[in-house]
């Protein structure tokens, strides 16, 4: 193959399950104007020109390896990107999740940027030795400054200037735009047009926590406005679980499991309140989706949910129903002036630290980069 003269970016991705894809499109996004042209792959999944379409990248490619075969020592997957990296002109990697920076240090020579998602990505010592090995190479990226500090704890010998922040972001007029206005989102998610809604998006997982949720909202439901609902969006293991709970807790038929919903971001107006009660969420991404939609929030003071409730919202301890209640009990008596001063200081912080212009300025600004373009 005949390698280009331009110069290219890698982008190297596990899949575009989830919030995956649109990871892709706010890295890529970072590039726009700056001279390089973002080749972006994904290791798992099916090809999709839907996908494709939404990765704004310049050239979008799937090696559509099976979970199987990315176990061990992965080897096929590092003789494919070994074809792709040898065929272009690429200055470096940004490699999503451990998996594809492993990929990608085994299978090319080029600076690996490596950003991590969740907590824990290092607490294995194997993988501790990998990085020490790869280290001159390596720099890494938390999406949240707990995850930053996460990685800087089991990676003490690193210097914290090759552990940094970028926070996750959003297309702040291309979400809005999206987003139905609440009487159309309540009436395609089946909600009461005059009930008082709590809203919460999120697997049913542990992880999750809704269990404080819904103990929280049971304590708060006589400070509630009569009408009051809690609306989850969202599947999985602990759906039995939670309903069950829900029953015991005298609040069943005030609870509406939503299941999974395509696109959830475009009815987050059909809330008065936004509630996550995660344990020690990496960073929260349906945080500034409510935001954008100008929905009060309430969320653990923990992992990286507080870096953006902080200021704008209300925190409470994990796991502390009664006072996830009183915070419910507060917004619900917030006046129309007040929710709209809430939803105006909300806007106001996305675009200062989420938007993809503040966090392209920031990236540009990162040790890692400047050494990175200084290079050439």
């Amino acid at each position: 193959m005949t390698r280009s003269a331009e110069r290219h970016v890698l982008q190297f991705c596990h899949g575009y399950d989830g919030p995956f894809l649109d990871c892709a499109r706010q890295y890529a996004s970072l590039f726009v104007g700056r001279g390089y042209r973002v080749t972006t792959v994904f290791l798992t999944g099916a090809a999709d020109a839907e996908v494709a379409a939404g990765c704004a990248s310049d050239e979008v490619l799937f090696m559509e390896r099976s979970s199987k075969s990315i176990r061990g020592l992965k080897l096929g997957a590092i003789a494919d990107l070994r074809k792709i990296v040898a065929s272009r002109n690429f200055s470096f990697c940004i490699a999503h999740r451990f998996k594809p920076i492993y990929i990608a240090l085994l299978g090319s020579r080029l600076p690996v940027i490596g950003v991590h998602h969740a907590f824990g990505d290092y607490q294995r010592c194997s993988r501790k030795l990998f990085a020490r090995i790869f280290r001159q190479r390596l720099s890494l990226l938390g999406v949240s400054d707990a995850v930053r500090d996460d990685i800087r704890r089991c990676l003490p010998n690193w210097s914290p200037s090759r552990i940094q922040t970028l926070y996750n972001r959003i297309d702040i007029d291309a979400l809005q735009a999206s987003q139905l206005d609440a009487v159309e989102a309540r009436q395609e998610l089946g909600l009461s047009a005059n009930a008082w809604i709590v809203g919460n998006v999120g697997r049913l997982h542990p992880d999750k926590d809704q269990a404080t949720l819904l103990r929280g909202f049971a304590l708060a439901l006589p400070g509630l406005p009569e009408n009051s609902q809690l609306a989850i969006m969202g599947s999985g293991r602990l759906e039995s679980d939670l309903k069950a709970l829900a029953l015991e807790l005298g609040i069943g038929e005030r609870v509406l499991f939503l299941g999974q919903v395509a696109q959830g971001r475009r009815y987050f107006r059909a809330f008065d309140v936004f509630a996550l009660s995660s344990d020690h969420e990496p960073f929260g991404m349906v945080l500034l989706e409510a935001m954008a939609a100008g929905v009060p929030l309430l969320a653990t003071a923990c992992g990286g949910a507080s870096e953006v409730v902080e200021g704008v919202g209300i925190l409470f301890p994990l796991g502390d129903a009664e006072h996830m209640a009183q915070g419910l009990k507060h917004l619900a008596a917030m006046e129309p002036k007040q929710r709209l001063q809430c939803a105006e200081l909300m806007l106001d912080r996305l675009r200062e630290r989420f938007s993809d212009q503040a966090v392209r300025d920031a990236f540009w600004r990162l040790p890692s980069v400047t050494d990175l373009t200084a290079r050439g």
